[in-house]
């Protein structure tokens, strides 16, 4: 699930922030004067500082900024800082709209909240995927993620994936009918054409594997099904419209400089599940083999 979870999920505005940003807002000129996060600025490339500027807004208090962006950006080990490249940026930006979509539902209710031990094992899992953490502190430095900053993506994405496997990880049924269907009509005939003359696992020897990756897909179709009908149902505004193509929009009230976007087709890919099963994201494991 949630895969390619470079880590975790949003830095935001503390609610006082958001309220902040929800007036604010309404001014004309505002998106292209505020600052996010009490003013953070954002190296920029070659040296010196540019001010942060919006570039989203998820039904109206949930605010994402080109920091937001940068910043899952330097915690994917080889994509471009210097000069991003815009589908990476484009990527990022509906992986993040995904996310506060997500985030919105699970603080709607009461759930357990990642504690310091996860929390360590998550950082170290991330650190890991960069060649050395001399290269993963670099990368900090040159979006100005702080330690702070880098805590709290960590923990909203640990967040984020209890949420997703309460709602739909503890409720996932799959039946020895199912398991048996798949193995005789996808995993036999997968095998011999993958490996001709060999012998075939019986059942009983790949049961658990089987059953897994169903579980897997299950759960995969669930969260799709789940952020369509929340992007249908929001309201994304996207400040700039240079990252706006191929950016899930949202049916419901969509305003500014979004207005008349439809959402995203059914068939296109979650960014929120790619996150989590690239490897990226904290906690995250290898996508589910797909029948």
């Amino acid at each position: 699930m949630l895969k390619e979870v470079g880590p975790s999920y949003r830095a935001r505005p503390s609610a006082k922030q958001s309220r902040g940003v929800v007036a604010l807002i309404l001014l004309p000129f505002a998106f292209c004067l505020l600052t996010s996060h009490a003013g953070a600025q954002t190296p920029a490339t070659g040296g010196g500082e540019v001010v942060d500027r919006m570039v989203a807004v998820v039904n109206g208090s949930e605010l994402i900024t080109y920091s937001d962006l940068l910043w899952q950006l330097a915690l994917r080990p080889g994509v471009p800082l210097e000069s991003p490249r815009q589908e990476d940026l484009r990527r990022t930006l509906a992986l993040l709209i995904d996310q506060r979509l997500v985030l919105q539902e699970a603080d709607k209710l009461p759930h357990v909240h990642a504690n310091e031990e996860e929390m360590k094992k998550a950082e170290a899992d991330l650190i890991n995927r960069f060649p050395s953490r001399e290269e993963f502190q670099r990368r900090l430095e040159r979006v100005g993620l702080t330690a702070a900053r880098l805590r709290e993506i960590i923990h909203e994405r640990l967040d984020m994936e209890k949420y997703l496997d309460f709602r739909f990880r503890s409720f996932t049924v799959v039946t020895p009918q199912e398991v048996e269907t798949y193995y005789r009509d996808i995993y036999v005939p997968r095998r011999r054409r993958q490996s001709p003359g060999q012998i075939v696992p019986e059942l009983k020897d790949v049961y658990n594997t089987i059953q897994s990756e169903l579980v897997e897909s299950k759960i995969e179709s669930d969260t799709d099904s789940f952020l369509e009908e929340a992007r249908a149902a929001a309201q994304i505004t996207i400040l700039d419209e240079s990252l706006g193509d191929g950016v899930p929009r949202g049916s419901a009230g969509v305003r500014g400089a979004g207005a008349g976007k439809a959402p995203a087709s059914k068939n296109s890919s979650s960014p929120a599940l790619e996150q989590k099963s690239s490897g990226g994201a904290v906690g995250g494991s290898a996508p589910a083999a797909r029948p």
